[in-house]
């Protein structure tokens, strides 16, 4: 899967859960959760459950800290999907 297309679909289920709406705008592979979009903590764990779901993926504890940009949940769920 592309990264592009992830992005467009992490677009989606991120969208709910922004406080920051300029930002989901500009939403790019940099932009971070709760810096940029202003996503607090509770909600991360919704989009990583969102994710799994979407993506038909398992994610760990470790994964799941790691995943607070766009880039990081893309390079997470490119991993998820290419050991399937």
């Amino acid at each position: 899967m592309k990264k592009e297309e992830i992005i467009e679909i992490l677009r989606t289920l991120v969208k709910p859960y922004v406080q920051n709406e300029e930002a989901f705008i500009n939403l790019t592979e940099d932009t971070d959760f709760i810096n940029d979009l202003e996503i607090n903590s509770a909600n991360l764990v919704d989009i990583v459950l969102d994710v799994e779901d979407e993506f038909s993926i398992e994610i760990d504890n470790d994964s799941m800290e790691k995943m607070l940009s766009v880039k990081a949940v893309v390079q997470i769920i490119q991993e998820k999907k290419s050991v399937k």
